[in-house]
């Protein structure tokens, strides 16, 4: 197949590879993106697979808090402009606090009583009234038996909305003031380096093997022989580890100690256990592509020209 400029622009973007490596990882791979960037990957020439892309979807996350319990949710609409309406933001607080009451469905949060009305409902009256489009798009909740959920909300517009929405559980029998503390601090490591999963166990399988199989592929290249090479990937792979799952990575608040050790050390100043049990983290839009538009050619074609 032929190659085009928009292939190899979005290679690029994808991996942060230059032009002609990326013209020449499309063609290795017959088109295929995937396996470009791992060409890519291979060669040593991206240094990891970007698969979200450009984030288009505009909107807010919200969340809420209640007890032992907490919800996000996303709630997507056609431009930034209505993100800013207090009547959208209005909705979207309440979506949040109803969804606290519910399984985190999108299907029982869809259905929950807001105002006398189906949220479901609630939405489409907005649309109406504001003249947007508008999605509840993801929405997810978090409890514990003991101790806290704590939350954080990046790039706040107002209390509990903003643009990337974080849920951390602390199990414990402790100190819930100090374990707030240490969850909102998790939340923020949380927002910024957006792990892949709680711990190794809880990894995409097929993530796992995409990634030994990329680092197969490079040590071979070294030449090195084959049980060198099962060492060599053991060692990717541990590293990998450490930078895709929460517990493992360096702990942004204090990167001489993992989120792992954080915790323990929490639990040593208490006198009691701590367990870090789940986290969600919604970013607006986030794998969302929107077909980009010639702004010259839109304004242009608005006022006629």
């Amino acid at each position: 197949m032929s190659i085009t400029a928009a292939m190899v622009k979005e290679l690029r973007e994808k991996s942060g590879a230059g032009m002609m490596d990326c013209k020449t990882a499309l063609t290795e791979a017959g088109g295929d993106m995937e396996a470009a960037v791992d060409w890519l990957r291979t060669k040593g020439l991206a240094k990891a697979a970007k698969k979200a892309g450009r984030v288009a979807a505009e909107g807010l996350v919200g969340v809420a808090a209640d007890g032992n319990k907490a919800a996000v949710i996303e709630l997507n609409s056609e431009t930034d402009f209505v993100a800013r309406n207090e009547g959208f933001q209005e909705l979207v607080s309440n979506v949040a606090k109803v969804a606290v009451g519910t399984d985190g469905s999108v299907e029982a949060v869809s259905a929950a009583n807001l105002g006398g009305k189906p949220v479901a409902e609630a939405i489409t009256d907005a649309i109406a009234t504001i003249g947007e489009n508008m999605t509840l798009r993801r929405t997810a909740v978090l409890a514990v038996n003991e101790g806290v959920v704590a939350t954080y909300v990046h790039s706040a517009v107002s209390d509990g909305l903003g643009k990337i929405g974080v849920l951390v559980a602390l199990e414990s029998a402790g100190d819930k003031d100090k374990l707030n503390g240490l969850g909102r601090q998790i939340a923020m490591h949380v927002a910024a380096t957006s792990p892949l999963s709680l711990n190794t166990e809880e990894l995409d399988p097929t993530v796992v093997e995409r990634e030994k199989s990329v680092f197969s592929e490079q040590a071979r290249e070294s030449g090195k022989p084959e049980n060198i090479i099962e060492k060599m990937v053991e060692g990717r792979l541990r590293k990998f580890y450490e930078e895709v799952t929460l517990v493992k990575q360096a702990f942004v608040i204090n990167p001489d100690q993992t989120v792992e050790q954080a915790v323990e050390a929490l639990a040593k100043e208490i006198g009691a256990e701590v367990k870090l049990t789940g986290f969600v983290r919604f970013a607006i839009g986030e794998g969302i592509e929107k077909e980009e538009q010639d702004f010259a050619a839109e304004v242009a074609a608005a006022t006629g020209q």
